[in-house]
């Protein structure tokens, strides 16, 4: 029996939303569902600031599919099937893709000074957020490497506790598995902007944009210190071979 035109956009969007709510989960619990680790240090994944960096892109893929399916299924669109499928991967498109910020900026401010202005005070913004992140990270980080140093010890004296070692050893390895992951979404920002200042040169906005750029490599520099930092356990912990 075959769908009708109604039903097949119902589905369509039952699907879409349905991705959302999965992406958006797997997101935030990370590898607990698959199990296995354990959870990372909850500094990590508690908090607005656990969440500010984890949005992938697919995630956005899925929600603004899932808005542009949704509007098909309201509309009078006389094939809403065909509006489904086509709104779905269009905004995909849109949400994937390197323009995304762009675009969204531009169809919400023409004027050139004001959108600079306005996208001057975003990455400002995650600047401060990167920097708020940082000082997390950094807690979990030094907290981390004092329990490597024990372990260190305790093998260098014999007095290991295998059992409580392996057991720390993953935590930390959680704990890592989860830096990685904002530092990933940090780096992705950092690119957006970046993409965002070329793209607004290319379409006129000429020196204006300079102290943009100079915001973005304020930016960047945080990450690539944090991410140093991170590299730096990550290296702690791989100097630790238990039997």
């Amino acid at each position: 029996m075959k769908l009708s035109q109604w039903s097949f956009s119902r589905v369509v969007l039952s699907f879409v939303m349905t991705g959302s709510i999965l992406l958006t989960g797997c997101a935030s619990t990370g590898s607990s569902m698959i199990g296995g680790s354990p959870a990372a240090d909850p500094r990590l994944t508690q908090g607005n600031g656990a969440k500010f960096f984890s949005t992938s892109g697919f995630q956005a893929c899925a929600a603004a599919a899932g808005a542009g399916v949704l509007a098909c299924a309201l509309s009078n669109s006389s094939n809403k099937a065909q509006c489904a499928v086509i709104a779905g991967i269009a905004a995909c498109g849109v949400a994937m893709g390197a323009n995304y910020y762009f675009d969204q900026r531009r169809s919400e401010y023409s004027d050139t000074t004001e959108r600079l202005q306005l996208m001057s005070s975003d990455i400002q913004a995650d600047t401060d957020k990167v920097a708020s992140r940082t000082a997390t990270l950094q807690q979990v980080i030094r907290d981390d490497e004092e329990r490597i140093a024990q372990i260190q010890k305790s093998i260098k004296t014999q007095q290991l506790d295998a059992a409580k070692a392996q057991k720390e050893i993953a935590e930390i390895d959680s704990n890592i598995a989860q830096m990685r992951k904002d530092l990933a979404g940090m780096r992705n920002k950092v690119t957006e902007y970046e993409k965002t200042a070329v793209l607004e040169r290319q379409n006129g906005a000429g020196d204006e944009v300079a102290s943009i750029e100079t915001e973005i490599t304020k930016m960047n520099t945080k990450v690539v210190a944090l991410q140093q930092e991170v590299d730096g356990l990550y290296s702690q912990r791989s100097a630790i071979t238990l039997g």
